[in-house]
């Protein structure tokens, strides 16, 4: 299945883990999200949808955000984790890894 086949209510509730799940591997900044996730297939994701998603994760205190100069052009906002957000995205993994195996089993099943 392509990525442009996931049906949009999927990707809206995996987003939020995606972007953790990115940042748990250290320092990064929107574009190079926005290319991790399109590389790993979860689709284009426009800035319109990301920036929002980091914006409230920063407000939630889940990840800590920086400046760092522009190699020859503007500066840019890098995102990391905050010991809170690593808590979180350890929490919320937890969870979706259970949750996906109860529901691929329940699937399994016809009964």
């Amino acid at each position: 299945m392509s990525d442009s086949s996931w049906p949009t209510e999927w990707l809206r509730g995996t987003l939020t883990l995606a972007v953790l799940r990115i940042l748990a591997d250290g320092e990064t900044y929107g574009y190079a999200i926005s290319h991790r996730l399109e590389a790993a297939g979860f689709g284009s994701i426009k800035g319109g949808t990301l920036y929002p998603l980091l914006a409230r994760l920063e407000n939630a205190g889940l990840v800590e955000v920086t400046w760092r100069a522009g190699e020859g052009g503007p500066g840019r906002k890098c995102f990391t984790l905050s010991p809170a957000g690593c808590e979180e995205y350890s929490r919320q993994r937890a969870q979706w890894l259970a949750f996906a195996e109860h529901t691929t089993d329940f699937l399994k099943d016809p009964s």
